[in-house]
């Protein structure tokens, strides 16, 4: 049978991320994308306005009708979580739907850049913590890193072993596999990979274009459908990596706004499915 994962994550319908980005691509990849909408927006908060509706209320009886189907996963993806009582619902999903070989895969969008976003409170911070001990794999960017590890945040100077350590402790958290994304080296732009049991890897690519919403979203899905199709992490993240740069030079080309995101579409027949 085909392989299924529920992507709890926001639906935005303009500007390319969340739901409207881990659809196309994880359905691309062979698996079947099933959206368990966090809330609605018309567009994302990069745009001067836009209508939203939280979803929070209707989550759990939306996801009871799921559970009364007998439906299964062998994922779980989570993206973007507003609130601490979105973050119980979806460590309840977890522990209803995980069967033992399902793969839960959590990306905890708190923040950039050394700093956290306005919505997340110490109280939000930590019940994501609680949320990542769940998971099987992990990728957060370094600020999110920092945040769960209490490590000081500092925008460039990373080393190696600091890295390692950094990556210890979100281990000793619950995944047996993190990936820290978006360390700056100098005209690089790294990924940290950290896997029990195997060497870690540091994949560096150079930088080009401009940061842009939803590449977060589109390195996470390509991880996440990788996952359940069995193909080994370092390869996975080394295939992401590369694709999100194609996805921004191609954004360039095309003189897309940066609002937009990137125009995934135009270079999607490239992913590679293995």
């Amino acid at each position: 049978m085909q392989k299924k994962i529920a992507v709890i994550n926001d639906i935005s319908g303009f500007g390319r991320c969340s739901v409207a980005v881990s659809l196309p691509i994880i359905s691309y990849l062979g698996v079947q994308c099933c959206p368990v909408p966090t809330s609605i927006f018309s567009n994302h908060t990069g745009f001067p306005q836009y209508f939203f509706d939280d979803y929070t209320d209707r989550m759990e009886e939306y996801i009871a009708n799921w559970k009364k189907l007998g439906l299964q996963f062998e994922g779980i993806a989570t993206g973007f979580l507003g609130s601490a009582e979105q973050i119980q619902i979806v460590k309840k999903f977890i522990k209803e739907f995980s069967k033992q070989d399902t793969l839960v895969i959590v990306d905890p969008v708190m923040g950039d850049y050394g700093k956290l976003y306005s919505t997340y409170t110490e109280e939000l911070c930590e019940e994501m913590k609680e949320l990542v001990k769940l998971a099987d794999i992990a990728t957060p960017n370094l600020t999110e890193a920092c945040n769960l590890t209490g490590i000081p945040y500092k925008h460039v100077g990373w080393r190696r072993k600091e890295l390692f350590a950094m990556s210890e402790k979100v281990v000793a958290l619950g995944p047996s596999k993190v990936v820290i994304t978006g360390i700056l080296q100098g005209e690089f732009i790294a990924n940290y990979i950290y896997e029990k049991g195997a060497e870690p890897k540091m994949i560096r690519t150079h930088k080009v274009g401009t940061e842009r919403s939803g590449t977060g979203d589109v390195f996470a899905s390509i991880i996440a459908a990788d996952g359940v199709n069995g193909v080994p992490f370092g390869r996975s993240v080394r295939k992401a990596s590369g694709f999100v740069k194609k996805c921004i030079l191609k954004s360039v080309e095309l003189e897309i706004p940066k609002t937009d995101g990137v125009c995934f579409e135009e270079v999607l027949y490239q992913l590679k499915r293995d």
